[in-house]
């Protein structure tokens, strides 16, 4: 929607200001453009979660009162402009939540830097590909780097974490398989790297697949790359991240050809454990008490059991409703405030029950990959961050590499890198956060890692 300036109008610029939620300090930005026919569109930055050019739909101005509506994320800013035209004291709204919000017009917004972001001349091919799961009667569209050479090379198809992501995981204005991609393929291996089903344009419906579907559009992905001529067909392994990491185990096992995989920030127990271990980690080093936290929990395992009980989605969504009214009641004034100053419990909770329901969720809830874990033959890197948070390092690793002593594998190699968050970043504390506010996409020693470990591997392979 595009409202006309009235004359006079200030609002055309860069708006910038700074929103203060549970004790952080998020920048917004919002660049607001008056067409020649005196209509204003606008797009919004969110610089400190990597969020840029997000819709403004709507950009209203009554005399001294501003409104910018951004559809998109549900919220909206209302506000008072100076006199000088300079400054918009107002509020933000979303899901429930209001702050306070003061932008000021500046000539210098922030922006978002991501250094390690490749850019061309590249020293290698790029092909925009697609490729068939005939099974699920679906194409899925990736991007193939190669090396310059004309000799069969190895390869890796990379395998993403959970919720849906194009085929640069992009996350927080990051895009860590696009960073390692280049790295590897600079390095003389083969990358593919592809759109999660039904995202970005890739065919087929990610709101109702499950792990299953995804392990099966992973196949899809090495029966292409065993057509291509410039890749050793001997020399292809699986590199998964966090969900991708449970996800590559269940390919090598029913693919029985994979030459190797890497496992970036993989969960060595079950689901429902992990989720469990991940909120009481997060919340803790928020710097919520055990009591919040011991309560949280208590709920969050009691909704489990509905998700894993409930014979419909409808008795499911409204036994969590009741299990969420009992969380807020028994909360103490303090912990009440805090807690909503994150947005509306109740508006945050219906924005997240599609997912609870969904089929992905509820098989996430109780898959364990340790007994496919323990059926790999083929070599095995399992990489994670001392600062990951969402998957934490000593009970995921260990438990990871107990499962392949026991079950008599002889070539792995497990490492704890320090300093590393969930993404493989240098961090400060390792929350979700932080993430976007980093520089550094992928942490150069832990591309070393991968890199030398693949390349050591394949060329002991084509000696044999």
């Amino acid at each position: 929607m595009m409202i006309h300036a009235q004359e006079g109008s200030s609002l055309a610029g860069n708006w910038q200001g700074t929103l203060k939620v549970s004790g952080m300090e998020l920048r917004v930005v919002f660049h607001i453009r008056e067409g020649a026919d005196g209509a204003f569109t606008g797009t919004m930055d969110s610089p400190d979660q990597g969020a840029a050019g997000i819709p403004v739909s709507a950009v209203l101005q009554d005399g001294q009162q501003v409104t910018f509506e951004i559809e998109a994320i549900k919220g909206s800013f209302q506000g008072t402009l100076s006199q000088d035209g300079n400054r918009i004291n107002g509020e933000w709204r979303q899901l429930g939540s209001r702050l306070p919000l003061e932008l000021e017009k500046t000539n210098q917004p922030a922006e978002i830097k991501r250094p390690q972001e490749p850019r061309p001349p590249y020293p290698y091919r790029i092909e925009e590909i697609t490729f068939p799961n005939e099974d699920a009667g679906i194409h899925l569209a990736g991007t193939l780097t190669l090396p310059d050479t004309s000799s069969p090379v190895p390869a890796v198809i990379l395998v993403s974490g959970s919720g849906p992501q194009d085929r640069d995981e992009t996350l927080m204005g990051h895009k860590p398989f696009w960073v390692l991609a280049d790295y590897l393929t600079s390095r003389g291996i083969a990358v593919l790297r592809y759109d999660d089903r039904g995202i970005g344009q890739s065919e087929g419906d990610f709101k109702t697949a499950t792990l299953t579907d995804f392990v099966n559009d992973v196949l899809a992905g090495l029966a292409y790359l065993r057509t291509r001529k410039e890749v050793d067909p001997d020399r292809i392994g699986v590199i998964g991240h966090s969900e991708g990491a449970w996800i590559a185990p269940e390919v090598a096992v029913k693919d029985g050809k994979v030459a190797f995989l890497v496992l970036l920030a993989s969960p060595g127990v079950s689901g429902e454990e992990l989720l469990l271990l991940q909120n009481r980690a997060i919340l803790k080093a928020s710097g919520f008490s055990d009591t919040f936290i011991d309560k949280q929990l208590r709920i969050q395992k009691k909704t489990f059991q509905v998700l894993k009980s409930a014979k419909s989605d409808s008795v499911a969504r409204e036994r969590i409703r009741a299990l969420n009214r009992q969380f807020l009641e028994s909360l103490s004034p303090e912990e009440r405030e805090r807690l909503e100053q994150q947005g509306s419990s109740e508006a945050l909770l219906e924005a997240r029950l599609p997912i609870l329901v969904s089929p992905w969720f509820r098989q996430l809830l109780t898959y364990d990959s340790r007994p496919v874990l323990a059926r790999v033959s083929c070599p095995i890197l399992a990489l994670n961050g001392s600062k990951d948070l969402q998957v934490p390092s000593r009970i995921n690793l260990s438990n990871i590499e107990r499962v392949l002593k026991e079950s008599g594998h002889k070539n792995f190699v497990i490492k704890e890198l320090p300093g590393l968050n969930h993404l493989f970043q240098h961090a400060e504390t390792g929350l979700p956060n932080e993430y976007a506010k980093i520089e550094e996409t992928f942490a150069p020693e832990a591309l070393e890692e991968i890199s030398t470990w693949i390349l050591k591997l394949a060329n002991e392979k084509r000696g044999q």
